[in-house]
């Protein structure tokens, strides 16, 4: 038979309602005692039920990932990510994919806010770049926290994580440099991605510190996709490209990049012996290539966790808790990238 509360409190010799407090990892219970209720909970495997617990009483144990993204592996390492936090401090997570270009969005998602009585919501980009959207989510009764490419976080609506994809970018840049390569192409993802922007940035202020000429014809527009790696590479390596073809081609995540690859071995151009490629996010596309490429790690998983973890702490009022989380990713050297 499956335990219940009641189960839990006899064994721990508690009050059913100082077994609740700690379920909910209120922070009034002594330290002694929640240990004795933790044990209890596991002797009886207990599972709590959240969404019972949740039309019960006025305050809500569920939290909402909204996204809108092409990448697989970036949306399956930021549920991970985010359900690890949720786990461990009782919350339910209701994952709500949705389209930023629809002109319904923002009522799409206030919609579902009311009706699923969330309490917190973690948006990704663009989403979480769309100042207007967010601004409607704000003046609701829910906390939202933001994961978005930068530095600094580029207002005050929400509590952000900032990955800082220049930083990065510029890191990438120069490891190429270093190797000998200065007409470096450039890949870009989606437009309406900061990142993009961000990595871009990174790409062209390492050009100019090393004093090496920008040229445009090396920039491609394009999409977070391989598709779009592969028609930029073509479009790079083709004698048509105004005489100039690329020693290195920086793609803007590991999909442009695995594309690029594809393109260059069908254009029997040897990597990296005669074209360096380097990604950006350490996907699994990244090591799943041949060869291996040079990337810059984004630990996704961690960064979704590190917002989950910010939200429900928003959610509980807790004090003392920072609004905002930086990372940079590292480079990671492969074999995709070689001496010029």
């Amino acid at each position: 038979m499956k335990a219940t509360i009641n189960d839990v409190a006899k064994k721990a010799g508690v009050s059913i309602k100082t077994v609740s407090r700690v379920i909910n990892n209120e922070s009034s219970v002594r330290q002694l005692t929640r240990e004795k209720v933790q044990q209890a909970v596991e002797l009886l495997n207990y599972q709590p039920n959240l969404s019972a617990r949740n039309l019960a009483g006025t305050k809500s144990f569920s939290v909402a990932y909204i996204y809108d993204n092409p990448n697989a592996y970036y949306i399956i390492d930021m549920q991970n990510g985010i359900l690890s936090a949720c786990k461990q401090q009782g919350f339910e997570l209701l994952i709500h994919p949705c389209d930023a270009k629809n002109e319904k969005v923002t009522e799409e998602v206030v919609s579902m806010v009311k009706q699923a009585r969330i309490a917190g919501l973690i948006l990704t980009p663009p989403l979480s770049e769309m100042p207007e959207f967010v601004k409607s989510l704000t003046a609701l009764d829910v906390k939202v926290v933001r994961i978005m490419s930068g530095d600094i976080a580029p207002d005050d609506l929400t509590p952000c994580v900032m990955v800082n994809d220049r930083e990065a970018s510029h890191t990438i840049t120069q490891h190429l440099i270093e190797l000998g390569h200065k007409d470096i192409g450039f890949i870009a993802g989606d437009a309406k991605h900061m990142s993009t922007i961000e990595r871009y940035k990174g790409y062209r202020i390492a050009l100019k510190e090393n004093n090496i000429d920008f040229k445009k014809e090396l920039v491609i527009e394009g999409d977070y996709s391989f598709d779009s790696g592969v028609n930029g590479a073509k479009q790079l390596m083709s004698d048509q490209n105004k005489g100039v073809r690329p020693t290195a081609i920086f793609s803007c995540n590991d999909e442009i990049a695995a594309g690029a690859l594809f393109a260059a071995r069908l254009m029997n151009i040897s990597i990296p012996e005669q074209l360096s490629i380097v990604g950006f996010e350490n996907s699994p596309f990244s090591r799943q290539t041949w060869p291996k490429l040079t990337t810059a790690d984004q630990p996704n998983n961690e960064i979704a966790e590190d917002a989950a973890n910010l939200l429900i702490s928003q959610v509980r009022k807790q004090k003392n808790q920072p609004t905002i989380s930086k990372y940079v990713p590292k480079l990671i050297v492969r074999d995709s990238t070689a001496q010029y």
